[in-house]
């Protein structure tokens, strides 16, 4: 009898340690907010940027993820196409695709910008990678047809692809002195913050239906 409550202990124990390592083992959920200088986190400190601040949101609201920032300054959508396979490491659960703005800026043809982001769509796709794309808005300045162009874009892919479409990255941001630097453009921390708080039920919802909860 004793030997016999004593396996029951150990076999017991077993049970409890091999749960406790596959929880411990799991893996987060991975993002990659992959883009430009609005991903990158111009001109702000350490722990600042919209990745980071994702994280943390994300992690306050007891997910297990990871957010990857992969934002270069200065990147259009050509640059984006030509690293985004090994800016976006296997593994990878989401990407936050956000490109498109220094293409507006520099009066780059949109149905150019269209392609390139197509392809990104069409890559990550095959990979079997999700995507939440972030769309930009043109520049007054750059009149109707253009505006009508550019803007139009990102719904057509989102549609094409069928992946979630956040129309605008710089919602609540853009046009507020109080929330960009000194340029105009760039968010400051505090223009982040808001950032992440309106994108973050958007995000959830991802993370959500690709674990099969939504």
């Amino acid at each position: 009898m004793p030997f016999k409550r004593l396996f029951a202990v150990f076999a017991f124990l077993a049970t409890v340690v091999i749960g406790t390592g596959a929880q411990a083992f799991a893996e987060p959920y991975r993002i990659v907010g992959f883009g430009d200088s609005l991903m990158a986190g111009y001109q702000l400190g350490p722990g600042e940027s919209f990745p980071e601040k994702l994280q943390a949101a994300l992690t306050a609201k007891g997910l297990d993820v990871e957010v990857i920032g992969a934002g270069v300054s200065g990147d259009t959508t050509s640059g984006g196409l030509a690293r985004l396979d090994w800016s976006v490491p296997d593994g990878t659960d989401l990407v936050i695709l956000e490109l498109g703005a220094n293409d507006m800026l520099r009066g780059i043809a949109p149905d150019l910008t269209e392609k390139n982001l197509d392809s990104m769509l069409a890559r990550l796709r095959d990979r079997n990678i999700g995507v939440l794309l972030a769309g930009m808005l043109a520049a007054p300045n750059l009149g109707p047809d253009y505006a009508q162009a550019f803007n139009g874009l990102y719904d057509r892919l989102a549609q094409k692809y069928d992946v979630p479409l956040y129309p605008f990255f710089l919602d609540g941001v853009a046009g507020e002195r109080s929330l960009v630097q000194s340029d105009g453009m760039h968010p400051t921390a505090e223009g982040i913050d808001i950032m992440v708080e309106r994108m973050l039920p958007t995000v959830e919802k991802v993370i959500d239906a690709s674990s099969g909860n939504g």
